[in-house]
């Protein structure tokens, strides 16, 4: 099984799914652990992230009422779509990986040589992704809450990470929406924040061209769905002893994880910057050394069989050396 081609046709039905399902009376909901924007009109679900702001905004009283049951009950769908899941959402679902993936395959074909980053490199700003996290639930709380003797925030704080994220730009033209293109001047704040939002656009193009899943390395999302990492009910599990280390799956890998090549003991391999694309299971030439799960069931394996015949049918495929 082409794994790669495989995820490719799932992405871009779940980008069609989610950019125009309301065209089909589709509606999933607005507490999906994906980029999928709530800026777009026609979609067919949203993002969980503007609508978790908005409940966070509000006084800390309230959370004992009815805002905290709302807060509550959004959280709990949230967790039950990662667990069932995973960090899959990302690797084969979120509208905005898979543009970009398909810019990183039109680096491919345009023949621009993909650049990593040294692993120091890598390490260092691994953090950035919980930084914005956590800045995205103590803003909110900031607009209608005071501490430490400082002022509440001024309401143009309001759903700050929506305002600097890419999507919100970018997802929206494909429904023929240019609007979000813009910089605010009606205020300091807003200036800074969709100022960012540019500035972001930019390097998800830019950065395509340089690095595979570039912004996907700094995405709050991310970071909140690692929270489920060791219970989500799709596994990517490792046998240490029957791995060689040839390094087919680090390079294969396009968030650049160097843990599922060198990891010899630890055996669940859904790191915190997985996205369980499961390319590394694809290349793997070692019998059962990586194998993917859904609730315990083996659904994926590597095999030195299955690895031989995909190489066959490749041929010369740039995907099978990490393009």
């Amino acid at each position: 099984m082409k794994v790669y081609r495989l995820r490719i046709a799932v992405q871009f039905v779940c980008f069609i799914l989610l950019v125009y399902g309301g065209l089909f009376y589709i509606d999933l909901g607005n507490r999906l652990p994906t980029f999928s924007c709530a800026y777009m009109d026609d979609r067919g679900g949203g993002c969980f992230f503007i609508g978790f702001q908005h409940m966070l905004s509000r006084p800390f009283g309230e959370f004992l009422g009815d805002a905290g049951i709302r807060l509550l009950k959004a959280l709990g769908i949230f967790a039950l779509w990662a667990i069932v899941l995973n960090k899959a959402w990302c690797g084969w679902i979120c509208p905005f990986g898979f543009l970009q993936d398909m810019l990183s395959k039109l680096r491919s074909f345009v023949s621009i040589d993909l650049s990593r980053f040294a692993w120091m490199t890598r390490n260092r700003y691994k953090s950035v992704k919980y930084i914005l996290l956590v800045l995205m639930i103590l803003i909110p709380l900031g607009i209608a809450n005071s501490a430490f003797g400082l002022p509440t925030l001024p309401r143009d704080w309001s759903v700050a990470f929506c305002q600097i994220c890419p999507a919100r730009l970018i997802l929206p033209i494909f429904n023929g929406d240019f609007s979000q293109i813009y910089v605010d001047f009606s205020g300091s704040v807003r200036l800074i924040l969709t100022t960012l939002g540019v500035i972001l656009t930019g390097l998800f193009f830019t950065t395509a061209f340089v690095k595979r899943r570039f912004l996907c390395s700094y995405c709050p999302m991310l970071a909140m769905l690692s929270l489920f990492d060791k219970i989500g009910l799709l596994s990517l599990k490792k046998n240490g002893q029957r791995c060689t280390r040839c390094g087919n799956c680090s390079r294969a890998c396009p968030m650049e994880i160097r843990e599922i090549e060198e990891e010899k003991t630890l055996s669940n391999l859904v790191t915190q910057d997985c996205t369980l694309c499961l390319r590394c299971v694809e290349v793997c030439p070692e019998d059962k050394a990586l194998e993917t799960r859904f609730c315990g069931i083996p659904v994926f394996t590597a095999t030195q069989e299955g690895f031989l015949k995909r190489q066959g049918l490749a041929g010369n495929d740039k995907t099978a050396n990490g393009a």
